[in-house]
């Protein structure tokens, strides 16, 4: 797994890109405007980066991240996607997204969507719960002294150790909410969501998260 296909390329994507291609991946990024819209980003990134469309980078990675506002999410192509890890960065902001009734009333969750999309997927909840800055600040290497620690979700375990595998490589540890449907531990105003946490902290964090109907 070297190729590392990016469905979008704002905050989040673009640090992505520059974690992968610093630890030695090749990257394909792309986003909602076309390829030349990121030359710039793909001329600071270097020779292990290009740009595409967004079929292409879902088609020629080995694992593909979706990193896109959630209500484009129906956008993402889905038969090259098929049989693919695909990591899920989405969080759920009404403002921005308007209001979808299956995450106001909590019977789903924003990864589930995606799965829901992506049948033939591997869907993993990864990246969302970190400020996109602190992507390239806070990696450290493995057995560290308080090593920063990030969430992942999913319901496919051999996914979700290929996920904890990146994000070891890039300088992080990986903390397992369980499948899919947990993934609302970690989502917008819960404990973890935002600060610096080792795996011991994160982990009490998601067992203090209460639903939104509860609070």
């Amino acid at each position: 797994m070297r190729i590392i296909g990016l469905i979008g390329a704002g905050h989040i994507g673009s640090q992505i890109a520059r974690l992968g291609v610093t630890h030695g991946y090749d990257v394909i990024i792309s986003n909602s405007r076309g390829p030349e819209s990121l030359s710039a980003l793909v001329a600071e990134l270097g020779p292990r980066a290009r740009a595409a469309t967004a079929a292409d980078a879902a088609k020629a990675g080995d694992i593909v991240v979706v990193t896109v506002p959630l209500k484009n999410y129906r956008q993402v192509p889905v038969e090259p996607l098929a049989g693919k890890i695909v990591i899920d960065t989405n969080n759920y902001y009404p403002q921005r997204d308007g209001h979808i009734p299956e995450l106001d009333n909590e019977s789903t969750t924003t990864s589930e969507l995606l799965q829901a999309h992506l049948p033939a997927s591997k869907v993993v909840k990864a990246f969302n719960h970190i400020y996109a800055a602190a992507l390239t600040t806070d990696g450290q290497p493995a057995d560290s002294k308080n090593r920063r620690a990030l969430v992942i979700a999913g319901d496919d375990p051999s996914a979700k150790a290929t996920v904890a595998r990146l994000l070891d490589d890039f300088g992080f540890d990986a903390v397992d909410a369980g499948p899919l449907k947990e993934g609302w531990r970690i989502q917008r105003d819960t404990p973890g969501y935002g600060p610096r946490r080792t795996a011991e902290e994160l982990r009490k964090d998601l067992l203090a998260a209460i639903r939104y109907a509860e609070r």
